[in-house]
């Protein structure tokens, strides 16, 4: 596919005008020099509703349209279970997590574990993310979102990953976080209604305009094994979501991993005004958690029909995107673009606060707020740097990359979930116990790997998580704790919530109940 005249003319205002809002936003928040609260919690302001679309802008991104799309291709509508278990997820996170974390007044998740652990443990997980966010996060997103734009636009790879990483840095290095939450807003409604547009085209186009349940109909009759909720062992893809451990196994231990404990994604919440505002948001971006998997994945199962030869699976929301009549075609393909920069802006965020607020504040304590700030510029530009040169050594052999980043992440999310519930809800954890997990978390997941690599990696997360818990819990016993290992309790701690989200909360997990017994 290419795009018009006027999709480039719709493209060039959309990011023009993105820009000046940021900027707009950028001056009229905050006068003078910036401190670090201003800076990378947005002055702790932000309402429910910039919340919940600015946690989604982060989370949806290349990886997430282009590869869960790809992954709808390759694997079918199981591969949903990441966003609607999400959305369960997300209300946890709000009803039991977050109240703990602003009660402890935090700027970032390492901050936390020094607070309730002790500096090691804090320096081990601050090291390890940074590393994570660089060359696993940036680099997909920045790789990803260059290929969307060669398939869409026919800009070579290379130079759509370096618009995307300059574009990142002129609209966020200098209103930081608030800037980004704001424009989240505009790119999520883009993105949802475009995405949802896209889907009915796709429906309309495999029944030749005989209407969308005819599509449905169509796929389903297809494509049948793409519609499998819960995959059989005999499926080619059991490896990559091995059955029912899906729903009650390692997906729960990478879900609370990502959404709780995950400084990009976090890092919106810790920003909100209260915990009321926070936890509102979160229940929004779980409800729109639940329309996910028909923007992204519905669109790569059609695609099975519309575009059967793709070369790589990855391929196929770009090419689907051809369907969209000229003009909404460049304002969906702004909004692609602009989702990937919120992330990129995001993640670059997020490595510039535990960089400076976690390592170099360390080294450099008595420094000014202007200087920290400046700090956390340059390490935007740094960490962007690092990420366009090792994107294609990196990526460029996978032609899924959403399931290589889950492969990734799974080596260590076991052991830092298990340090965060551990540290959270058993006081006796001691700071050996914590470092125990961290390490014993790549030790046994890289063990599972080689000594049973018959044994799918969503259930080695599962078996891992457990064994760390376990040797926490071991090694804590053991240990002799420290005054330190006992300074942040959750006795005083509210999880009382008010009726709305209550509420909220059980008409998210009533629409998943009857979406899986559906598909079931």
């Amino acid at each position: 596919m290419t795009l018009d005249q006027l999709d480039f003319t719709v493209f060039i205002a959309y990011v023009i005008g993105l820009l000046c809002i940021a900027l707009w936003i950028s001056r009229n928040d905050h006068q003078g020099d910036r401190n670090t609260e201003d800076y990378f919690l947005a002055s702790k302001s932000l309402p429910w509703w910039a919340i919940g679309a600015s946690l989604i802008a982060a989370n949806i991104s290349a990886e997430q349209i282009i590869g869960m799309s790809g992954s709808g291709y390759a694997i079918g509508l199981a591969i949903a279970s990441y966003e609607w278990m999400a959305a369960i997820t997300l209300i946890l996170v709000g009803k039991y997590l977050l109240p703990i974390f602003l009660e402890n007044k935090i700027f970032t998740m390492p901050q936390y574990l020094e607070q309730r652990f002790d500096g090691r443990v804090k320096t081990i997980l601050a090291l390890f993310w940074l590393a994570v966010f660089i060359f696993v996060n940036l680099t997909s997103v920045l790789w990803l979102g260059g290929l969307a734009i060669q398939t869409v636009a026919g800009v070579d790879w290379m130079f759509g990953m370096i618009f995307l990483a300059v574009f990142s840095v002129a609209y966020s290095l200098y209103g930081g976080l608030k800037a980004v939450a704001f424009t989240d807003i505009i790119q999520v409604v883009l993105l949802v209604f475009g995405g949802l547009f896209l889907s009915y085209l796709a429906l309309i186009k495999v029944s030749d305009g005989e209407g969308l349940l005819a599509g449905f109909k169509v796929l389903t009759e297809h494509a049948p094994e793409h519609f499998d909720m819960i995959l059989s062992p005999e499926n080619p893809n059991y490896m990559s979501l091995p059955g029912i451990s899906v729903l009650i196994g390692g997906l729960w231990v990478m879900n609370i991993g990502y959404w709780g404990f995950n400084q990009y994604i976090i890092q919106r919440a810790l920003a909100a005004k209260n915990i009321q505002e926070a936890q509102k948001g979160i229940v929004f971006a779980a409800y729109l958690k639940l329309l996910m998997p028909f923007i992204v994945v519905l669109p790569g199962i059609a695609a099975i029909i519309l575009f059967p030869h793709l070369t790589a699976p990855d391929q196929a929301y770009p090419s689907m995107m051809g369907l969209m009549p000229t003009g909404i075609k460049g304002l969906v393909f702004a909004a692609l673009v602009a989702a990937i920069v919120s992330s990129l802006a995001s993640m670059t965020n997020s490595i510039s606060t535990i960089f400076t607020m976690d390592i170099y504040k360390h080294i450099k304590p008595n420094k000014s707020q202007r200087h920290y700030v400046h700090i956390g510029r340059i390490t935007t530009l740094v960490a962007l740097s690092l990420a366009l040169i090792t994107a294609e050594p990196l990526l460029g052999k996978f032609d899924q990359a959403f399931q290589y980043i889950q492969e990734f992440t799974g080596l260590f999310s076991p052991g830092i979930t298990a340090i965060f519930i551990m540290g959270m809800f058993w006081k006796r954890t001691t700071s050996s116990g914590a470092l125990a997990a961290a390490i014993g978390s790549a030790v046994f997941s890289v063990g599972f790997k080689f000594l049973w690599p018959e044994l799918p990696f969503m259930d080695r997360i599962g078996i891992v998580f457990l064994v760390c818990i376990l040797v926490s819990v071991i090694v804590s016993l053991r240990d002799k704790p420290s005054d330190h290992d006992h300074s942040v309790n959750i006795d005083n701690i509210s999880f009382a919530t008010n009726k709305s989200f209550n509420l909220a909360a059980l008409g998210c997990v009533i629409i998943l109940v009857a979406i899986y017994g559906t598909w079931w």
